[in-house]
């Protein structure tokens, strides 16, 4: 994110620089109610413009699981404090269980990444980005987290989790919509400066 918004006149910083902020709850239904949900929290926490962003992983003989759910999609299968690793793999375990019947033909996925930027009480940009491709049944690769290792594109021939980190970055949900956001938030700060 830095990279791709180096050329803005702005500062960013990190939620961790800026003291103890609780986390809010993620009560919507969609990436982009939670995503917008978390930028307004942290606005007014913040008295700041805050950017936030909801992701994960829609299957479509799922009927969109595990949504906004991504992360949390096997919790009953891990405790509370379980580490990415353990989280990462009874996620990505209970998703192949639920698509063992499914046939290589109707396997399609995409992964998703909703950004938001509010300031207190408004949102103000919102742009999203998606990558398609297809559920494995095995894992492959350890080039990445969460269900990189299952998720396959198929014009690359290759799961995420075996993509280099530069390929994996371009291609990537969250990086189309951080470009995309970039670009919104040159118009807007332009605009603001008139």
């Amino acid at each position: 994110m830095r990279q791709v918004l180096a050329d803005l006149p702005i500062s960013l910083a990190g939620l961790d620089s800026l003291g103890t902020i609780d986390e809010p709850e993620e009560t919507g239904t969609t990436f982009a109610e939670n995503a917008c949900q978390k930028a307004l929290y942290y606005a007014r926490a913040t008295n700041q413009w805050c950017l936030a962003d909801d992701s994960g992983l829609v299957v479509d003989a799922l009927n969109g699981k595990p949504g906004v759910n991504s992360a949390r999609y096997a919790a009953e299968r891990f405790p509370p404090d379980a580490g990415r690793p353990q989280r990462d793999a009874a996620n990505t375990e209970k998703l192949l269980e639920a698509l063992e019947s499914i046939p290589d033909d109707a396997r399609n996925a995409r992964f998703v990444c909703h950004l938001a930027l509010a300031e207190p009480g408004k949102v103000l940009l919102q742009t999203t980005g998606t990558v398609d491709g297809v559920i494995t049944r095995h894992p492959r690769g350890s080039n990445g987290f969460g269900y990189d290792p299952v998720f396959f594109v198929p014009r690359l021939e290759a799961t995420v989790a075996e993509m280099p980190a530069e390929l994996k970055n371009e291609l990537s949900h969250r990086g189309k919509a951080v470009r995309q956001f970039a670009d919104l938030l040159g118009q807007l700060l332009q605009r603001q400066s008139h």
